[in-house]
């Protein structure tokens, strides 16, 4: 089954076929899924939590479905998770690099717009956790305990998500304030143009993003149209 982009049963049966001792290996592949998925549509809040939310639904599954002995779920989820929070943090820097682009071609901090990216920005992993939460929780029986430590234990770390969301957010306001002082300034006509392909634009910045890292190449500067 194929839901939100994401080869739900492929993932299930790896959840079930894998020990505590795979959890690097899971954690790559369940980064992967969700990078794959994500960069298969724009890049917005809605899309993002179909995602997390099929994600979360097939490690749940394929969890509770794993025959090995002395299987450690938590563990299992606990590398579900920050699989998707690999996943998500290149999203918050694919966020960060064409909202960077925005800036420096003059749209305000304080357009509508801008102004709304930014907030979704600041909301990831609020959005993370909040997604994930709810997903596990219909998943329900034995596995429901297992998430709720995992979610409270991460609550309590943070993520790689709100570390890099929270850096990002402080760099593009320098880089405003810097605009600000030096005059830059496009028309209110030409940031609402920038800001109609902000979804679209970071979706190709998360894709070049991932495919310079997997050549070993750094990624190319996005531009926006």
């Amino acid at each position: 089954m194929v839901k939100s982009g994401i080869d739900q049963d492929a993932l299930i049966d790896l959840f079930a076929k894998s020990s505590a001792q795979q959890g690097e290996a899971l954690r790559k592949a369940v980064s992967a899924a969700t990078l794959k998925a994500l960069q298969g549509r724009e890049l917005t809040l809605a899309n993002i939590r179909n995602v997390l939310k099929s994600v979360t639904q097939a490690a749940s599954s394929g969890a509770a479905k794993n025959v090995m002995p002395a299987v450690d779920a938590e563990a299992l989820l606990e590398r579900a998770f920050a699989g998707m929070d690999a996943a998500l943090l290149q999203a918050v820097q694919a966020q960060r690099a064409a909202l960077q682009q925005f800036v420096s071609q003059g749209v305000e901090i304080n357009n509508r717009q801008m102004k709304g990216a930014l907030a979704n920005m600041e909301k990831m992993e609020d959005v993370f956790f909040s997604t994930v939460g709810k997903a596990a929780e219909s998943a329900g029986g034995a596995l429901q305990g297992p998430w709720e430590q995992v979610l409270e234990t991460m609550k309590v770390k943070g993520t790689g998500t709100g570390a890099q969301a929270k850096t990002s957010l402080e760099a593009l306001m320098s880089q405003a304030q810097a605009a600000l002082r030096e005059g830059r300034s496009s028309g209110l006509r030409s940031a609402q143009a920038l800001m109609d392909s902000y979804a679209a634009l970071v979706s190709g910045v998360l894709i070049g993003m991932t495919e310079a890292l997997q050549s070993g190449k750094p990624a190319a500067k996005p531009r926006a149209k």
